[in-house]
């Protein structure tokens, strides 16, 4: 390992770290229990683990399949299609929050028909905390899962094909025991970014308490009135974020050592 790069390396570190121990810091530990178990936060905690969860499925129903046309189909325009995937990740997530209310809202795109002839309102609710959520944390899971069939590489699945197998079969017993190297790793990745999202949240489904306020949302409440329980229940989403990571991620995707 050259010597120059562990200053960078340690700067770098410290930039993620001392953060959060500046959070260590101001905690009121004394109170701590108290804040953290409070309805309040106990409600908004809930809700953001189950929106979460059933975003974190949606990504995988949706992106599952785009991850693999992405990196074994050749659509017409490819490079724009990737391109297209990649742009939640660097629009403000309130930009995206803003473009999922002009689609859906009831004077929306698609929104005024839902509203006209199903009466379904999307904005405002839980649904459209998980589409929020599914909105900024699928491309995750699409690059992660990509990115793994890329290095994967295509000659197994040239083999079963010239062998004699048909696309479905060949999908199913090559190329998805392909994908499952990184599936782990994709999946706590899009799982932890839909735990902390905040800029799409508020602006597509609003602060209701039990139905939208997620622990983000919570947090950024109790900031103006509250900043001790802030402080607490950042380094809630902080501890449950860090739990996500370090158990669920399988070791498998670490890499051998």
């Amino acid at each position: 390992m050259p010597w120059p790069l562990w200053g960078p390396a340690l700067a770098g570190l410290g930039l993620l770290v001392l953060p959060v121990l500046g959070l260590v810091a101001r905690a009121d530990w004394v109170r701590l229990p108290e804040l953290v178990t409070s309805d309040a936060a106990l409600t908004a905690l809930g809700l953001s683990l189950r929106t979460a969860a059933a975003s974190t499925a949606l990504c995988l129903l949706l992106g599952g399949p785009l991850a693999v046309v992405l990196a074994r189909g050749r659509p017409p325009g490819l490079r724009v299609l990737r391109s297209l995937v990649l742009l939640p990740l660097v629009l403000p997530p309130v930009v995206g929050g803003l473009a999922l209310l002009y689609l859906l809202g009831r004077t929306g795109l698609v929104g005024r028909y839902l509203d006209l002839y199903l009466g379904v309102r999307v904005p405002f609710t839980t649904t459209a905390v998980v589409l929020a959520q599914t909105f900024v944390a699928m491309p995750f899971l699409v690059v992660s899962l990509e990115g793994a069939l890329r290095t994967a590489g295509d000659r197994y699945e040239t083999v079963a094909a010239t062998l004699g197998a048909r696309p479905w079969t060949v999908f199913w017993r090559v190329t998805v025991p392909l994908l499952l190297p990184g599936l782990g790793s994709a999946v706590v990745l899009a799982f932890a970014r839909a735990l902390g999202e905040f800029g799409a949240t508020i602006a597509f489904a609003g602060s209701l308490a039990g139905q939208t306020r997620t622990l983000p949302l919570e947090i950024y409440l109790q900031r103006e009135s509250d900043v001790d329980g802030a402080v607490a229940l950042s380094l809630l989403l902080v501890a449950v974020a860090a739990v996500v990571v370090v158990l669920a991620r399988p070791r498998a995707v670490e890499g051998a050592r």
